[in-house]
């Protein structure tokens, strides 16, 4: 096929060999395969932000590190410049978290390099060499939904123990290959210890999970792994091997108003009282 603008740049700088053919196009971004060096993988070319259907959340950018306060300042401002910074940002996100990943397990497909708005990384393929369906596109027996759900729920567990939380995880962004669930589309990939939002976004992520798999092991609607996850992550107790039951016990006792407001009382009284004396010395 004739070669995309925006792949261009990689096939002059030697990086792509030859574009065989358009895989799809997302909300975020148009993916094709291509060779590399004989090799068939996959290249994500990120869509401009006025093109894209997926809109940068402030819950999703909370934490994420800059380079410095000037850019900073100016993705605050949300100037030219400052625009183009957090595109850049937006995508190197997946980048890092791909890389990040990678190293802790995480099945997801290996990053190989990132240049000119686009990620270059492995064409995840199934048994017969062809592009991997998605999860959505598949219909399960009862005893590949248990498999692949239980799967998926390790996956989410190595994800927080490095750190990161999906925070779009569905069926349309998994793929299926011939061992099973590869978990894809990462930009907006988010901190858990920096993002105040990485809890719901954690629990949202396991619920879409069940209301899929449900579908076919109906049992699977009643389990909250989400909660069970986080609150063992808050502890520190969260490991890559964690049991989990997919139960947990919500605290369902109301919030004594009265005490808590008593409490308050007394730590201004006790201020009061502070300052009084500091001023009976003067």
């Amino acid at each position: 096929m004739k070669t995309p603008p925006r792949l261009l740049p990689l096939v002059e700088d030697g990086l792509v060999d030859e574009v065989v053919r358009q895989l799809k196009s997302g909300k975020e971004a148009m993916v094709f395969v291509v060779l590399c060096g004989g090799e068939a993988r996959c290249a994500k070319v990120y869509k401009e932000a006025d093109k894209r259907g997926f809109r940068q959340s402030v819950s999703y950018t909370e934490g994420r590190k800059v380079k410095n306060s000037r850019q900073a300042r100016a993705m605050e401002k949300g100037s030219r410049y400052g625009r183009k910074e957090q595109e850049a940002a937006w995508q190197h996100a997946e980048v890092d978290a791909l890389y990040r990943l990678a190293g802790a397990g995480v099945r997801v497909p290996k990053p190989y390099n990132f240049h000119e708005g686009v990620l270059l990384m492995e064409l995840v393929t199934d048994a017969e060499g062809n592009a991997a369906p998605r999860l959505e596109d598949l219909a399960l027996t009862a005893e590949q939904a248990l498999a692949y759900h239980s799967a998926l729920i390790r996956q989410v567990v190595l994800m927080l123990c490095a750190g990161v939380v999906h925070g779009d995880l569905s069926a349309y962004n998994i793929l299926v290959d011939a061992d099973g669930p590869v978990i894809i589309d990462l930009p907006q990939a988010i901190d858990a210890a920096g993002n105040n939002h990485a809890k719901s976004m954690l629990v949202r992520d396991v619920n879409n999970l069940a209301a899929f798999f449900g579908q076919f092991v109906p049992e699977i609607l009643a389990t909250d792994y989400g909660h069970e996850i986080w609150a063992l992550y808050a502890a520190g107790a969260l490991r890559p091997d964690s049991e989990l039951t997919g139960t947990f016990v919500h605290d369902e006792a109301p919030a004594d108003v009265d005490a808590l407001m008593r409490d308050i009382d007394a730590v201004v009284e006790e201020e009061a009282d502070r300052r009084r004396r500091l001023a009976d010395l003067g």
